[in-house]
């Protein structure tokens, strides 16, 4: 086979998602700048909480039956925050694979014929609907370490065609990347696109020729490689769209490189609000990082040895800490989001859904995983409210397809899910 693919990872590498066109008040009609935007957020945290302290024991509105212990930094918000429980991924069969699945509801070793395989995650499905308007369809984050209790992949987020997509890790390479100021003239960039566009042609041409010599397994690889270069097509045409439209001014200075695990989660938190802010993207994932903000916080735990707190009251300790800090960063998250107007000059909390949860429950138990929601995206959805589901086990693909639902995406099917949840509509 002549195509050197080991050759052109790296290229590869710089494929992004859809063709779209920014979207300009100068040429929007009184009825487009009425539909206001709206933003979502998915945070995924490995390892689960802590199961005596953590979890409600009783269904109801908070203000009556109260926030546990490793709840209680979100009290000043227990008015606009839910908790969905019983739900477990159906698709989720190792507690080692952490995230893996977590936005795609994959059983990711039950594909015949392969070993490991995924299928898109849920932003990347949302991105197509509301993601084309802005210069990033999606953002995609995540801590640096692979030791977070995540699993095999890169980020929350997979592909069409189920595989990893590289999530940014550093809060210099976010910033860097929403206000950054390209420095290239347009010549150099007319020419560094064109080298880019004869490659692919070459590319193209080769996979043409190639694929006829091929069997019908080694066709179906080589489509799957064909989807990249498209891919990085569509990207290239996005890049020449948006080539013209200045980046928006950083709302503030750049972060300086050495930061610890804790100041480097803030500032991707401020970054976050900044994306959202700026309308610099619609749709952002975060693989939330553990390990590195336990070492901020003197907690000099392996973060799989702290999943396993029942084997030493010391791990216990720990664990029941951890909670408290992930619930303030949490807590101090939303304060931002309530905090800041959008372009439109709304509040950003109003605008947007945030999710947070994991895959775990607690320790290694994959059922009844934690689901939080908050935020004034989705207006029929409880708030205030620990919602218990009447069957254990409920998918958690049918939170995701409610929690879609109401905020405005048209879906009818999400991975495994089998419906709705009313439990969760006010």
């Amino acid at each position: 086979m002549s195509i050197h693919i080991h050759n052109r990872r790296a290229f590869l590498k710089a494929g992004s998602t859809a063709l779209a066109l920014p979207l300009l008040d100068s040429i929007c009609s009184a009825k487009d700048l009425a539909a206001r935007p709206k933003r979502i957020l998915m945070i995924g945290c490995g390892f689960g909480f802590t199961k005596d302290t953590y979890f409600p024991t009783e269904a109801g509105r908070f203000a009556d039956i109260g926030l546990t212990e490793g709840m209680k930094p979100l009290e000043r918000h227990q008015d606009d925050i839910s908790m969905v429980s019983n739900l477990t991924n159906l698709g989720a069969t190792s507690p080692h694979s952490g995230s893996t699945s977590y936005l795609t509801g994959a059983n990711v070793h039950g594909t015949p014929g392969k070993k490991f395989h995924n299928s898109i995650s849920l932003d990347q499905l949302v991105a197509r609907e509301i993601g084309q308007d802005t210069r990033f369809p999606t953002l995609t984050l995540s801590g640096k370490s692979n030791k977070d209790g995540h699993g095999p992949g890169l980020s929350l987020s997979w592909s069409d065609k189920g595989h990893p997509i590289p999530g940014i890790t550093s809060p210099v390479e976010l910033y860097h990347k929403l206000f950054g100021q390209d420095k290239e003239t347009a010549e150099e960039r007319e020419f560094r696109l064109s080298e880019r566009r004869s490659i692919l042609d070459g590319m193209v041409a080769e996979l043409k020729y190639s694929k006829r010599k091929l069997s019908k397994i080694d066709q179906d690889k080589l489509e799957d490689y064909y989807q990249s270069i498209r891919q990085i097509e569509e990207s290239i045409s996005r890049e020449v769209d948006w080539a013209k439209t200045p980046k928006p001014t950083a709302p503030f200075k750049a972060p300086g490189d050495e930061m610890d695990g804790l100041e480097s989660l803030k500032t991707m938190h401020r970054l976050i609000i900044a994306a959202f802010q700026t309308d610099s993207s619609r749709v952002i994932t975060f693989r939330q990082p553990v390990g590195s903000i336990l070492e901020s916080k003197g907690i000099n735990l392996n973060p799989h040895s702290l999943s396993h707190y029942g084997l030493d009251p010391r791990r216990r300790l720990a664990s029941e800490q951890k909670d408290v800090i992930f619930m303030e960063l949490l807590a101090d998250l939303i304060d931002q989001f309530k905090a800041t107007q959008d372009l439109n000059g709304e509040n950003l909390f109003d605008s947007s859904l945030i999710s947070y949860g994991s895959n775990l429950r607690s320790g290694h138990s994959l059922r009844g995983c934690p689901s939080l929601y908050t935020g004034g995206a989705a207006k029929g959805l409880k708030t205030g409210e620990h919602v218990v589901l009447p069957e254990q086990d409920t998918p958690l693909a049918n939170y995701w397809l409610t929690l879609m639902q109401q905020f405005g995406i048209s879906m009818e099917q999400f991975s495994h899910s089998s419906g709705t949840l009313d439990e969760m509509l006010a």
